[in-house]
């Protein structure tokens, strides 16, 4: 044995090892911590109390950098916690924070609850109504933090909230409180708020009241009782839920509550507080969606539009003039009814010139119906759905043929279209059947040569987006409807030369120190061919020119197309020239029949009206003819070219985008023999035929379609028999007795021609265009 002893090797514990990393964790973690709270007190606002002192507002330019009006000039009046009820007050410590006599400050548990609660939304599961921030902490945070969510900004709202509540009451905190948060509708403070929304003083305020307040201060935008009455109910009942649960309220107030009817303020609609308050309206919201409701009216924004200040009141006054609309009256909510709807846009930008969202505007961001209420579309959706498409995806042109003549789809539950007033044209090109809005051939357009997946994505090129439900879309039946601002843009894209352009409004914010915080981008796309927009437009050229939209002219060349849902419901008028795109809605909020009342009446006369104001001044132009295009002469009951039966006045010349005009010779129009008597196909009996150029197609008519008659018939004549065949020894007789008038024929009957259209009106219209 060697005297040098091995050394034993030294095993490792795996206990003191994981004990050892903890303590190395533990220590970076209190590092970490120590050295963010020293970096959080270190860059802690000052305590300066005229941060509680409200910000400046946000000031609106129109399109020349001209001042419109300012939106934050705060609606507020200060008032004494003393004069709000104790129950007003209740309600907010329900919905808030419901500890807030407890803590001081902040409360470690509720951010921990709120903590679990983002989990259980992730996932799905419902969350507590209450949130995580104390009502000092909220304090803290509207005066004197930013929005922003970090580690760094909860310590010093933590530290700032322990200052708040060392240097002032709970009282104190919260009535500053109570007067400092934002209910929407440009009311600031719960004494504004219970005006605006009541009409009364906060010190009137009934429980459910103040609850329905209370729930508002989350997101008053989204939780407004004008803009949402479902949503605002729904949180108020959370509100009392929480205050039954608090002990703050009895159960018999509690159910009372829950069952009082909210009674909102009207005002009269010549109290508006803004100039252009629908425009102003759309503004708002888009800002807010943005930047938060109090960074838009308490942040001093400086933000530039497109408003047109002269096109905005002249399409006001229009709406305002009562004239202008069917008989009118105001609902159970002392709304005048049936409501109107404008949008006026630069087709070339997009820019939104005006927008008017009703015919009176009673608060602030009411309903704006050009952009909040879609609705039926009628036949304005024919040029989106039906025509474009069909030269865009296959190659027709205006003198391509469609045969209006009866027709079912069986596999969308026996599906029948029916033209306004129920006659039928027979054979007729596309420009006549947009001209004079004719249903069926809209159908027979989409559903036997488009074909709805090439209409749905020819629609969306232009943000409408149409769920594919069956043959009603080509008449406007849409699953969703469109808005007026929707189908503005859409109807640009025809002026723009198949360019489409998202609307815009804004066009720059700025910061109060002049930092440009949004400047606005266009991302124009092609939605269509060129030669396809050119020739929608010169198509609905016709329709104001001679169809349907004739109370539209302006006086210089415009285009444009009606619209009218079943039985008068919603009416429209969606026209353009080279300068302006402008669409009109009139119908009522909750829809009810208007009969008498046509896209081309009230709607267009609006139209009319605004856009001959608009155009004062701007020299008038045509649509420019883009390359691409020719001029052919046609069959007008085949879509081919001429042949040698096609008589002159069955012979349109019209446009064709190249590679499209037909190739092939009429072959519909044939030399046929019939009956002189009853225009059938003749039998060995009859005594007289003729050849007449008839019209020879693979399948039969209604008596009812208008070319019926110059048709080839399907029947032999039944008229003439054996007993009625005439020899010429007969003939000859019969021509003396003519001569004599002593012959008895008074026995003799008329024989009756079976093959005469009659009117075929229908009553169950889809789309009611006259």
């Amino acid at each position: 044995m060697t005297a040098k002893k091995k050394r034993k090797k030294r095993k490792l514990n795996p206990t003191r090892f994981i004990l050892f990393i903890l303590i190395i964790l533990f220590l970076i973690s209190a590092g970490a911590l120590a050295g963010l709270l020293l970096v959080s007190i270190k860059d802690l606002p000052a305590f300066n109390e005229a941060n509680l002192i409200p910000a400046t507002t946000t000031q609106i330019y129109d399109s020349n950098n001209k001042l419109v009006t300012q939106i934050g000039v705060e609606n507020r009046t200060q008032v004494s916690l003393n004069k709000i009820p104790l129950h007003v007050q209740e309600a907010f410590l329900a919905a808030e924070d419901h500890l807030f006599y407890k803590h001081h400050g902040i409360r470690v548990e509720s951010i921990a609850r709120a903590a679990i609660n983002d989990a259980l939304h992730i996932i799905g599961m419902e969350r507590n109504f209450q949130g995580a921030s104390t009502i000092t902490q909220q304090l803290v945070k509207l005066s004197f933090l930013n929005p922003e969510r970090t580690i760094k900004r909860k310590i010093q709202e933590a530290i700032l909230s322990f200052k708040m509540e060392n240097r002032y009451s709970k009282e104190e905190i919260l009535a500053m409180y109570l007067n400092r948060i934002y209910f929407g509708e440009g009311a600031y403070g719960v004494q504004a708020a219970a005006q605006t929304y009541f009409g009364r003083d906060a010190g009137d305020l009934t429980i459910a009241q103040g609850a329905l307040l209370a729930g508002l201060i989350r997101s008053p935008n989204n939780y407004s009782p004008y803009q949402n009455m479902d949503a605002a109910i729904s949180h108020r009942d959370q509100v009392l839920d929480n205050m039954y649960r608090y002990n703050f309220i009895s159960e018999g107030d509690y159910q009372q509550a829950k069952t009082e009817e909210v009674e909102l303020k009207h005002s009269d609609p010549s109290a508006s507080r803004y100039p252009y308050p629908y425009f102003v309206d759309y503004v708002t919201e888009q800002l807010a969606d943005k930047f938060g409701d109090e960074k838009v009216f308490r942040g001093g924004l400086k933000v530039y539009t497109t408003l047109d200040p002269q096109i905005q009141t002249y399409a006001e006054k229009a709406l305002a003039n009562n004239a202008n609309f069917p008989a009118s009256q105001k609902d159970s909510n002392g709304v005048l009814q049936p409501q109107g709807a404008m949008v006026i846009m630069d087709p070339g930008t997009g820019d939104i010139k005006a927008l008017v969202g009703g015919r009176e505007h009673t608060h602030q961001r009411s309903l704006n119906r050009a952009t909040m209420s879609p609705r039926q579309p009628g036949s304005a959706i024919k040029p989106i759905l039906a025509y474009g498409p069909a030269i865009e995806f296959m190659g027709m042109a205006p003198a391509s043929v469609i045969d209006d003549a009866p027709v079912t789809y069986n596999s969308y539950g026996n599906y029948s279209p029916r033209n306004s007033g129920g006659g039928y044209r027979g054979l007729i090109t596309l420009r006549t059947a947009l001209t004079h809005s004719v249903n069926i051939a809209a159908v027979k357009l989409l559903m036997d040569h488009v074909k709805i997946p090439n209409a749905v994505k020819f629609a969306a090129q232009m943000n409408i987006n149409i769920d594919p439900t069956g043959p009603a879309i080509a008449l406007g039946g849409l699953t969703h409807g469109v808005t007026p601002i929707q189908l503005t843009a859409a109807y640009a894209t025809f002026a723009n030369n198949g360019i489409y352009n998202n609307p815009t409004s804004i066009l720059r914010v700025e910061d109060y120190d002049g930092t440009v915080l949004f400047e606005a981008e266009q991302s124009p796309h092609r939605a269509m061919k060129e030669t396809t927009a050119y020739l929608m437009t010169d198509m609905m050229k016709s329709v104001v020119q001679s169809g349907t939209g004739t109370g539209a002219q302006i006086g210089r060349p415009a285009a444009g197309k009606t619209g009218t849902t079943d039985e008068g419901k919603d009416i429209w008028f969606a026209g353009y020239t080279r300068d302006l795109v402008g669409v009109v809605w009139i119908g009522y909020d909750i829809p009810v029949k208007m009969p008498t009342s046509y896209g081309g009446t009230y709607p267009a006369k609006i139209w009319r009206e605004v856009m001959q104001q608009a155009h004062q001044g701007i020299e008038s132009r045509d649509f420019i003819r883009p390359q691409g295009l020719t001029s052919a002469t046609v069959d007008s009951k085949s879509g081919l070219l001429p042949g040698p039966n096609t008589p002159p006045e069955h012979m349109v010349t019209d446009l064709f985008a190249s590679g499209t005009v037909p190739t092939k010779t009429d072959d519909v129009h044939v030399l046929t023999e019939v009956c002189a008597t009853t225009g059938l196909l003749p039998n060995q009996y009859c005594p007289e035929r003729i050849t007449r150029v008839m019209l020879k197609l693979p399948y039969t008519v209604s008596p009812a379609v208008a070319d019926y008659n110059l048709r080839v018939p399907t029947k032999i004549c039944d008229v003439h028999g054996v007993d009625s065949f005439v020899t010429p020894e007969e003939t000859d007789d019969a021509e003396e007795s003519m001569s004599n008038p002593e012959r008895d024929d008074s026995n003799e009957q008329p024989i009756e021609t079976p093959f005469k259209p009659n009117s075929g009106r229908f009553s169950n219209n889809t789309d009611n265009d006259e």
